[in-house]
């Protein structure tokens, strides 16, 4: 008999299961960046579901068995996961990875992320980017780099990606399977907005290479395109 699943919160029932004292992911000892990454990927969304299933090249099983068994089941099945469960799996990161501090230090989510991902389940990189002509880059998640913009004072999600792509000059060489971005909001020190406004869906069709697109003049397929 293989694994229990439960399948990720929606709607009313994400409400009825994840509101109010004691839910999500319980902190402790800096475990904040983890506690995040993990909730945005598995509570409302099974596009990743292959990360706790899949026995994929490199898969590490007992891993791949706490994240599923001690961390997500229970944040679907009933809202709250204990910080012991979480510091169960930064004790086996620590063990596993080249970095011994995953279980006191605060973090980058990526740096979570990619270690996860590529040296302990052994998934293909999810995004495919190409900046200005040049040969492209495989990654697993985005990160938001801009300048201070006295324009955007409570910015969307929308807002932030299309212009964070537009100062680094950056396209998507495909339509990714899954896109995890990472907001210019993190640390104890620096917040670059008060709020951030999620946008429920995202339109990628600027940030994709070679897309045809429609002339903001005429209406016809675009030739040209000026930033």
């Amino acid at each position: 008999e293989g694994p229990e699943s439960f399948p990720p919160l929606r709607n009313e029932e994400a409400v009825r299961v994840l509101q109010g004292r004691m839910k999500g992911i319980q902190g402790h000892c800096n475990s904040c960046y983890m506690d995040a990454a993990l909730f945005s990927l598995f509570s409302c969304t099974s596009v990743l579901d292959s990360m706790l299933f899949m026995p994929f090249p490199l898969c590490d099983r007992n891993v791949q068995g706490i994240l599923r068994d001690e961390i997500v089941s229970p944040l679907r099945r009933n809202g709250f996961v204990r910080a012991s469960s979480v510091m169960h799996l930064r004790e086996q990161l620590t063990d596993k990875g080249p970095c011994s501090s995953f279980t006191n230090a605060e973090k980058d989510p990526e740096e979570f992320l990619n270690l996860i991902m590529q040296q302990i389940l052994g998934i293909e990189p999810l995004l495919k980017l190409q900046s200005g002509g040049q040969k492209e880059q495989e990654c697993y998640c985005y990160q938001i780099f801009m300048d201070k913009q006295e324009d955007l004072v409570v910015p969307d999600v929308q807002q932030l990606v299309e212009r964070s792509f537009l100062s680094s000059d950056l396209k998507l060489v495909e339509i990714p399977s899954c896109f995890i971005i990472q907001m210019p909001r993190f640390g104890k020190e620096y917040k670059m907005f008060s709020k951030i406004i999620p946008s429920l869906e995202l339109d990628i069709t600027d940030l994709l290479l070679d897309s045809p697109r429609e002339c903001c003049l005429c209406g016809d397929v675009a030739t040209l395109e000026c930033s």
